[in-house]
């Protein structure tokens, strides 16, 4: 076989088998295949797209690439949650204890995060003595004993997948719906998980600006997932104002704890509601979602999911007396007010540019080496739809300097205040089975 004609192949527009989509994965993951040969392939893949077979292949040939990691000896039926992120994003850390609190075993692989906040590991780091540095029989142990743990990233899991989004990347082909739904499904694949639940985020926040992509993409996952023999279904949610109220680190661990409380925002409840239900649905602990959302709303109302968090956060090293106590977490030197400057309806909130006000504060990586401050971020006190008046807070700076008028601008910057009433964004636009 020669990359050159199996590129001009998809040039024109006709379907790779798996043997030649193997040859292709396995030549450059063994450094026999140059970057720009890989390069004019993603370009080929870009344009002339890719038929769902040819998805799966590529798929398992970037799972083949690297470690599988082996789930085999946890008892029950292991469910992956998977975001496309957004900001404000708090999901897993409500979502994990929640629903291990109903016997559903949730083996978490999590990365550190690049962007507006830390990843799902930076903020559970924000609990004193917290730690993922865990062997994998200790993980292991962990979940069948408590249904729940967290373990950081293997470095040798889909290598492929690694090399190629760092060509994508530089070479304009990273918004490609095959190489997107694959390198996302090869990793979740590589981790070991039974059944996969997917929250697609769409809106100014999310990768996914428009509804019909982010659909589009939701579709691709679920179809890969099935094709290699997953369980896997998508939840498409709104990502054009930030989830919940806060976003940063410290502040998210917090606001976890009020949701898991049953006193958390309302789209985040709502939201973990929705993929909770689901993924007690893929583990076959309930008969339908409605029963699986009562079984759900009863544990926090119970306490059970919190008891669930604490007992986690302890078999990791963690302080749980931070359920308790959340001034025990790390807290920012100042806060600061950003107040409204005239009276009307919230109409828009830039995501996004929330996002980056949180990451000018330190919250976020802008690159691998970047320390994160654990204690900044902001705290939204109005959404779309809210009502205020002149001089009330928008939101609160959590910072560790007292400079923050270049944050306040950002801030300002994303907020549109109208005089006439406005309704709330939909926040679950459609389920993908």
């Amino acid at each position: 076989m020669r990359m050159v004609d199996l590129i001009e192949k998809k040039r024109n527009g006709q379907e790779l088998s798996k043997a030649e989509i193997d040859f292709i994965i396995t030549e450059y993951t063994n450094g026999n295949l140059p970057d720009y040969q890989m390069s004019a392939f993603a370009m080929a893949v870009y344009f002339q797209g890719m038929t769902q077979e040819e998805r799966v292949h590529l798929t398992e040939a970037m799972v083949r690439s690297g470690d599988q990691i082996d789930l085999s000896n946890i008892e029950g039926i292991k469910v992956d949650k998977h975001s496309t992120g957004g900001v404000g994003d708090t999901t897993t850390l409500v979502l994990g204890p929640l629903v291990a609190a109903l016997g559903v075993p949730v083996a978490k692989m999590s990365g550190r995060g690049l962007g507006h906040t830390g990843g799902t590991i930076d903020k559970l780091e924000a609990v004193p003595g917290f730690h993922v540095e865990i062997t994998n029989e200790e993980f292991i142990h962990l979940v069948n004993t408590n249904k729940l743990a967290v373990i950081g990233q293997s470095g040798d899991l889909t290598p492929a997948d690694k090399s190629l989004y760092a060509l994508r990347d530089v070479t304009a082909t990273v918004d490609s719906i095959p190489l997107i739904a694959s390198s996302i499904m090869s990793k979740k694949i590589a981790a070991g998980a039974d059944a996969i639940c997917l929250d697609v985020k769409t809106g100014n926040g999310a990768f996914m600006k428009k509804l019909e992509d982010a659909e589009e993409l939701a579709k691709a996952m679920v179809e890969i997932g099935k094709g290699v023999g997953r369980d896997t279904k998508a939840i498409i949610s709104d990502m054009s104002q930030p989830l919940g109220f806060a976003v940063g680190n410290a502040l998210e661990v917090k606001e976890a704890i009020d949701t898991l409380k049953g006193e958390g925002p309302e789209d985040l409840t709502e939201l973990c509601l929705t993929l909770g239900s689901h993924m007690v649905m893929l583990a076959n602990k309930a008969d339908n979602l409605e029963e699986a959302r009562t079984m759900l709303k009863e544990v926090i109302e119970n306490g059970k999911a919190l008891e669930s968090f604490k007992t986690f956060l302890a078999a990791q090293g963690g302080d749980a007396s931070v359920v308790e106590d959340q001034s025990k977490l790390p807290e920012a030197a100042y806060k600061i007010a950003v107040p409204a400057k005239e009276d009307g309806y919230v109409s828009e909130i830039i995501a996004e540019e929330i996002g980056v006000a949180a990451m000018k504060l330190g919250a976020g990586r802008i690159t691998k080496e970047s320390a994160i401050d654990l204690a900044v971020g902001v705290v939204l006190h109005k959404k779309v739809g809210n009502a205020v008046k002149k001089g009330e807070p928008l939101v609160t700076i959590h910072s560790n300097s007292e400079d923050v008028k270049e944050v306040m601008d950002v801030i300002y910057s994303s907020y549109t205040v109208v005089p006439e009433k406005v309704t709330a964004p939909t926040l679950i636009y459609k389920e993908i089975h």
